[in-house]
């Protein structure tokens, strides 16, 4: 991977970051990564197709999370370039290939496997939303822990409108949508929402006024998550996902593990110690 300079930040690694095995800006051909005192940024490059999630774009993000799942980094944003974040899967693509030679099948998998990975890695990640995610590309945003979207964002799931009804989509859609009417609503009719109903939904957790402010909201929860020891954090987001698909009972059972768990952390006893003492805790 090639060293590329930031076109719209300047990345200045912390030591720690200088000798981890990610470079302070890389490029493949579709995917920039960069990385900012425990933040790393992913961005889909590729706004001439709509940064379209190509079998290729997909393995490369496939890739790319795979590398940042283990280094010093305590927070991911993922951004696209240009005015479309993503329009979900390459319609042309999936018309040049058939069913009969495996690679539909293939792409829906590898599409599944990333946003299952999204939530199963150990650093949260926050989508960073600029003009329309549509299908798929609506899908990646819901993966994503965390979402912020300028007011001018839109968000769809089309495909009934050319044939294909969104079903993977939906899968995470309905379960990030707090309306479960909604949900269907937007999968049925593949009519866009505003950033203004993602945010009532529950599809975004905030709204920013243009990618300057977008940027600056980003930033600023990615600080205050980052203030926190990344094993608690961890621990934390590993818990959440498991739990909340469990009935109540054995939700608490299991949350009551995990609860003992997080006891043991030296961080923990460190936080609670300087808690009792009204300091600030010294965590490493």
């Amino acid at each position: 991977l090639a060293l590329q300079t930031g076109r719209h930040h300047r990345f200045v690694p912390s030591c720690r970051e200088r000798q981890s095995n990610i470079p302070r800006r890389t490029q493949s051909d579709l995917i920039s990564v960069g990385v900012d005192n425990g933040v790393a940024r992913i961005r889909l490059n590729n706004p001439k197709s709509r940064n379209a999630l190509s079998f290729e774009m997909l393995s490369q993000l496939s890739n790319h999370l795979d590398v940042v799942k283990d280094q010093d980094i305590g927070v991911i944003l993922l951004s696209a370039e240009g005015n479309v974040f993503s329009s979900g899967h390459d319609l042309k693509e999936i018309k040049n290939r058939t069913s009969e030679d495996g690679f539909h099948k293939s792409l829906f998998a590898l599409c599944s496997d990333v946003m299952l990975r999204l939530q199963r890695l150990p650093q949260p990640v926050i989508a960073q939303v600029h003009g329309l995610a549509t299908a798929a590309g609506c899908q990646l945003v819901a993966a994503c822990d965390l979402a912020i979207a300028t007011e001018s964002s839109r968000f769809q799931c089309p495909g009934v409108k050319v044939g294909l009804f969104c079903t993977t989509p939906g899968v995470a859609v309905v379960r990030h949508v707090n309306s479960e009417k909604k949900a269907l609503e937007m999968l049925l009719t593949g009519d866009a929402i505003s950033a203004q109903e993602a945010l009532q939904y529950g599809l975004i957790n905030k709204i920013a006024k243009d990618e300057l402010e977008l940027e600056s909201m980003s930033m600023e929860m990615a600080k205050k998550i980052l203030v926190t020891p990344r094993s608690v954090i961890a621990l934390g987001k590993k818990g959440f996902y498991q739990q909340k698909d469990l009935p109540v009972e054995e939700a608490y059972r299991f949350g009551e593990s995990i609860m003992v768990e997080n006891l043991r952390f030296d961080e923990t006893k460190e936080g609670i110690a300087a808690f009792a003492e009204k300091r600030h805790p010294k965590w490493k």
